[in-house]
């Protein structure tokens, strides 16, 4: 929850609104976007 509280600067009550299943859908929409930017691959033993 800190972590999309963080980036997403979402109140605790906002947080606390969702559902688990939808906080987990954040923090992985969230890591697929700072991945991009920081130019990580998706997997890192894909690099060749």
């Amino acid at each position: 929850m800190a972590f999309l509280g963080y980036y997403m600067h979402w109140s605790h009550e906002e947080l606390m609104n969702l559902d688990h299943k939808e906080r987990r859908r954040w923090c992985k929409e969230v890591s697929k976007i700072n991945k991009k930017i920081s130019g990580t691959p998706e997997n890192v033993f894909d690099r060749v």
